[in-house]
């Protein structure tokens, strides 16, 4: 199937009892059993079927088959949110005294993520996204995993994954890609060499802000081996399937941070309009990006999709039908920042990206608020940096909000 027709069957149970064209909700948190047999039986893993929503739900299972289906991996784990999902994804495979390799253009909330692991003795290195010489010399006996954004958060610096994938498994490690950003519609990242790749549901997929929740895929190609990872050895058994195993039986399972079947109902909802919503979205983005790059001089405006980006060639490779829906730019000072968002009407002021309605923030005082300035510098969020979720509204009246905007401030003479 191509993409728009995927979103819409691929993974669809047709054979809902009552011929429910979506997914119904199972709002329960248990589920009863004819026999005591059944029941321990599920329990064991035995025999199919629900016992316990924090263990699984069909809600949420049909969400997780959809997602599977659509970026062509074995079998997918939806958790709480996006950074549950990461969390997940990372101690399923790691212990005490194991290290990862991370590229430092990342998400401010996973920065905090991996400091918090450091109780837990789990230490990050940090290498200049791209620059496979770095990777390699940082990668160590104790190194597990190589980590990267495919579009950094607020950076919008483009990730090799094909180039990150071969040093990755030169090592023998996996290569875990966070996808929030591009979305399977610009990019799937386990046809590019990923081995485990990881969405905030709560952003593009979903669409509308009406939902936390996170998805991890895993491709089911990775060799995994005791002496390497000896968490899996008693999964090691179930072969491709041994990392998603260990998960289900262990950590996702104890810890709790499951999707809730409302968030996967409403996922589900979202995710047939992606493809949509990410056409008309990149091509404003693209669209808004130039104009504010041709019209304002004095204005740093950074997107991929741009000539004059540094990651345009890269972004050009590797993603399909446009750039991404993000573009940032840099007015001078934070004082303009905040001025500027103040002035802007359309836009709404808050800390999301992939609703369909356009999204301002200022980056340095709110998602990247805990993280050093060195943290700050190479994840490219400056004083100044606004970063800008571009909507589904009408191109026109976009650049119109903008420039009303930049006339108040540039009138105020500061």
């Amino acid at each position: 199937m191509n993409f728009n027709t995927a979103l819409l069957h691929a993974g669809v149970d047709k054979k809902e009892k009552f011929g429910s064209t979506l997914s119904p909700i199972y709002q329960t948190s248990a589920f009863f059993q004819s026999s005591a047999e059944d029941l321990a039986g599920i329990f064991e893993n035995k025999v199919p079927g629900f016992c316990y929503t924090r263990v699984a739900n069909p809600t949420i299972s049909t969400f997780e088959n959809r997602i599977t289906k659509l970026e062509g991996g074995i079998g997918s784990v939806a958790a709480a949110s996006g950074m549950a999902a990461i969390f997940n994804a990372l101690t399923n495979i790691l212990e005490s005294g194991d290290e990862i390799v991370s590229s430092s253009s990342l998400y401010g909330g996973t920065i905090d993520l991996f400091r918090d692991l450091e109780a837990f003795g789990i230490k990050t290195n940090y290498v200049c996204n791209n620059d496979f010489e770095q990777f390699e010399n940082a990668i160590n006996e104790h190194t597990k995993l190589i980590f990267a954004e495919t579009i950094g958060n607020p950076c919008l610096d483009v990730t090799d994954v094909d180039g990150l994938a071969e040093v990755a498994h030169r090592h023998g490690i996996p290569l875990i890609i966070d996808n929030t950003v591009a979305s399977p519609y610009l990019v799937k990242v386990l046809e590019h060499g990923a081995d485990i790749v990881i969405n905030s549901t709560s952003k593009y997929i979903n669409g509308s802000s009406n939902a936390i929740g996170g998805i991890l895929t895993d491709k089911g190609k990775f060799k995994w081996t005791a002496e390497k990872f000896p968490v899996l050895k008693d999964y090691l058994k179930l072969g491709p399937f041994a990392y998603l195993a260990r998960l289900r039986a262990g950590l996702y399972r104890n810890a709790g941070a499951c999707m809730t079947p409302q968030t996967a109902y409403l996922n589900q909802i979202g995710l047939e309009t992606l493809g949509l919503r990410m056409e008309r979205q990149c091509m404003n983005a693209a669209l808004l990006a130039q104009h504010l790059e041709d019209k304002y001089p004095d204005v740093i405006v950074n997107y991929p999709g741009l000539k004059s980006s540094k990651w345009h060639e890269i972004g050009k490779k590797l993603l399909k039908g446009g750039y991404g829906a993000i573009v940032t730019i840099r007015v001078g000072s934070k004082e303009r920042a905040f001025q500027l968002l103040n002035e802007l009407q359309l836009a709404y002021r808050l800390s999301n990206i992939g609703d369909t309605k356009t999204l301002v923030l200022h980056p340095a005082s709110t998602i990247s608020l805990h993280s050093t300035e060195k943290q700050k510098e190479d994840a490219g969020v400056f004083d100044d940096l606004i970063r800008i979720s571009v909507g589904i509204e009408d191109i026109e009246d976009l650049k119109e909000d903008f420039d009303k905007a930049f006339e108040k401030l540039n009138a105020g003479g500061n």
